[in-house]
């Protein structure tokens, strides 16, 4: 049959929508749910006469994945069609938390209930005292804040992960020393010819540093495009604890100690600068503090960072010669950087990296997006008015963290649901967030007995009851599927000229509702000041996700739009990073600051340094005598997304049990066999996990998956679907946090292992039996 280009209409009808053997073929991109951050990866759903969906394959038209689709999309239907799927709002007395005892009601209903809640304790406590606590993906990016600011009216948005501990740390690195977000690597997303696109350059080098994105696709960044560009002739060089895929393809591996990157970092500096290596005429033109950087790594010498890290002072050498010769070079750099106090300094490093040798916003290297592109981060905020602006948590503590995100200070948070201080929390949001389940906050117990007993009446959103709503909420919101509503996809979240793709809808099962759409009929109700400009939610929708630059149905006939208006390099020279329009960078030098300006006013130390993990086997000896390993938490699978698809047979069969690696030394140490359930233990918390005795981890380091719990299991309180079982974050501190506010110690901590006194193998069984039968 003809294959359709996202270009016009044919004998066949619209591209986007077609029909081939008895069938209904609709063309989009998907996103959350089921789980994914925004890759947008093209996808054609099969539905039939009755309006069911029979299947799901990829889309081979889309320009960047090209039909390959992975294990989650391919099992939509089963997300679709599954029995334990909420599939209409449902209430319950707040006696009931905890409870299985919901009652079917009506959106409007729903709606109506959070119109009088927000209003009730807007009056009696303040705007202040409501919550809403969001996770990511579904329709992400600015989207928590701009929903507790212009649709509920309350300053306070929170990503409740210690020291916001993802991707924000890269972010503020970025934006208070680049002046624009996070560059990503340039995989010739948004050019139509893509790699052979003339305006593209092949990457001679490829650094994957603290990211595995080929199970992960982390923040829009389509992991396959290494293999494509790895295929064409680039090299690899992964620097990481584990051996994970980009590793074992690798021509470099720097096997680092967990929570070191800041010194690997200062000690590749010191080498380029040293060794006359960087980018003369670039640092010339377009750095400041050039110097004062030089100096300042001159403090870590390889040797003392080969200590530091547990690498050979050659293959560190070695690596930044490499990286600094290879013309161009990219560095794709990970959640890895993030989750440490020292976080926002390690990516300052990179980021210096990157900039003294020539590869910011050159073909090939870090691609940054111009001052028109990202989405409306403020939406809602102005309407604030100054004294509720001035009330968001955290903004005289932290403002570097609260002004750049507009959300509340996480760990501030926390300590304000505990102790009522400043102010108390009285109502609370979870918007597509099931963080006591361990997917982002530490020690989730916690904020579990905090939020129980202190917050007066929640809703929550999401497709499945989970242990968060089940323990916190009186209204339980359903959210529709990636095949189910119509919505926007930006890889990046909008923030890198890449794409943007249409989420087109296929079928309706239930009465789910997309995010946006629920944002918009919320803030009608009770932010209607914000929201009556728009004539219906596809206005609405044209304007937040598509920035009035195409109306839906363009951009749903078009399935995919490669930015290509916006995509351009080396921008800093004809104008287009800074509002003003002049040549440089968005910073208040006009240059990449390596010497940071915004961080001094913060009161932040200008210069990146290095800080050893605040529980380590260096800055805690004693400790680590009890505690000998290094645990390192969050490990990426390819079947799930954190906490989401624990319902899916096919994806348990693939990963039925949490797992912690271990290296094959260590097992035989603490007396431990491969697939034998583990106790690991530390200060903060204790759990069970299931050991994988593997050369993948080094010795000394575990690795532990995250995001567990059972939904087999009863899901009422005290068990919540045993999610207290195996949930790694219980280990991880709270409060551990850089001076900025950014950065917790997720991935650098000290743990022990010995072997558990029971089985808890999963009884895939019984995972059949509940979820195995598809319901339509």
């Amino acid at each position: 049959m003809k294959i359709f280009k996202g270009q016009g209409t044919s004998d066949l009808g619209k591209p986007w929508r077609y029909e081939e053997d008895g069938l209904t073929v609709i063309r989009g991109c998907a996103w959350s749910p089921p789980g994914c951050h925004p890759t947008g990866c093209g996808i054609k759903t099969y539905v039939n006469d009755a309006g069911e969906l029979v299947k799901v394959e990829g889309d081979e038209n889309h320009p960047i994945t090209n039909g390959r689709l992975c294990v989650r999309c391919l099992t939509i239907p089963d997300y679709v069609y599954n029995p334990d799927r909420m599939r209409y709002p449902m209430k319950r007395a707040r006696e009931d938390r905890g409870k299985d005892k919901w009652e079917r009601i009506s959106w409007d209903e729903a709606f109506d209930l959070i119109a009088e809640k927000v209003a009730y304790y807007k009056e009696t406590y303040g705007a202040e005292s409501i919550l809403l606590m969001g996770g990511t993906g579904r329709e992400g990016g600015p989207m928590l804040p701009a929903y507790a600011h212009s649709a509920l009216g309350t300053p306070n948005a929170c990503y409740t992960q210690s020291g916001y501990s993802c991707y924000i740390p890269r972010v503020a690195g970025t934006t208070y020393v680049l002046g624009a977000t996070y560059p990503e690597m340039d995989y010739a997303g948004g050019l139509p010819g893509r790699y052979d696109d003339p305006a593209f350059t092949l990457p001679e080098l490829i650094v994957f540093w603290g990211k595995e994105p080929l199970p992960s696709n982390g923040d829009g960044l389509f992991g396959h495009a290494a293999i494509d560009m790895m295929r064409r002739g680039a090299k690899l060089m992964s620097i990481d604890p584990r051996v994970n895929w980009v590793a074992t393809r690798a021509d470099w591996h720097l096997r680092l100690r967990p929570g070191t990157d800041a010194a690997l970092g200062m000690a590749m500096l010191n080498v380029i600068i040293s060794e006359d290596l960087y980018d003369h005429d670039f640092v010339d033109k377009w750095c400041y503090g050039f110097d004062q950087l030089a100096e300042r790594v001159r403090d870590m010498p390889v040797e003392k960072a080969a200590g530091i890290c547990g690498i050979d002072a050659d293959l560190i050498r070695e690596a930044a010669r490499v990286y600094a010769t290879s013309k161009p070079a990219q560095i794709a750099w990970g959640l890895a950087i993030d989750q440490k106090s020292n976080g926002v300094q390690a990516g300052h490093c990179v980021l210096a990296l990157e900039a003294i040798t020539g590869n910011i916003d050159v073909p090939g290297g870090q691609l940054i997006g111009d001052v028109n592109d990202g989405l409306e981060l403020g939406f809602g905020w102005n309407n604030l008015g100054p004294e509720l602006q001035g009330k968001i948590m955290g903004i005289k503590e932290y403002p570097a963290y609260v002004g750049l995100v507009l959300n509340a200070q996480c760990d501030m948070v926390l300590d304000a649901l505990e102790t009522g201080e400043p102010y108390a929390f009285k109502m609370g949001g979870f918007e597509d967030t099931n963080f006591l389940a361990g997917t982002c906050a530490a020690q989730p117990k916690r904020w579990h007995d905090a939020m129980v007993k202190n917050l007066e009446w929640c809703f929550g959103i999401d497709v499945w009851m989970t242990p968060t709503i089940q323990a916190c909420c009186e209204l339980f919101l359903p959210l529709s599927t990636t095949v189910e509503h119509d919505t926007v996809v930006y890889t990046h979240y909008g923030a890198s000229p890449i794409m943007a793709g249409a989420v087109n809808k296929s079928i309706t099962v239930g009465e789910g509702k997309g995010d946006c759409e629920i944002m918009y009929e919320i803030g009608k109700r009770c932010m209607p000041e914000n929201y009556e400009r728009f004539e219906d939610y596809y206005d609405f929708l044209e304007y937040y996700r598509l920035n009035n630059k195409q109306t839906f149905a363009e951009l749903r006939e078009e399935v995919v739009h490669q930015k290509v208006e916006t995509l351009s390099y080396r921008k800093y020279e004809s104008g287009k990073l800074r509002p003003d329009g002049k040549p440089g960078f968005n910073t208040p030098t006009g240059r990449v600051e390596l010497y940071s300006t915004m961080f001094r006013q913060f009161g932040e130390d200008p210069l990146p340094y290095y800080e050893e993990p605040q529980l380590s086997p260096v800055s805690t000896p004693k400790l680590a005598e009890q505690f000998p390993l290094v645990l390192t938490t969050g490990a990426r699978t390819y079947c799930y997304f954190h906490s989401e698809g624990k319902q899916i047979p096919y994806l348990r069969e693939m990963n039925p049990d949490p797992l912690i690696e271990i290296n094959p030394d260590d097992a035989l140490r603490f007396g431990v066999a491969d697939g034998q359930w583990v106790e690991v233990e530390n200060p903060f918390g204790k759990c069970v996990l299931k050991a994988k005795v593997s050369q993948i981890v080094k010795p000394g380091v575990v690795h532990a998956q995250h995001g567990f719990w059972f939904p087999e299991k009863d899901g009422e309180e005290p068990s919540l679907y045993e999610v207290w079982r195996s949930n790694i974050n219980e280990l991880v501190p709270h409060k551990y946090i850089g001076k900025l506010g950014f950065g917790s110690p997720f991935k650098c901590l000290l743990c022990s292992v010995k072997p558990a006194e029971r089985n808890y193998d999963t009884d895939l069984q019984e995972v059949w039996d509940r979820f195995g039968k598809l319901v339509k």
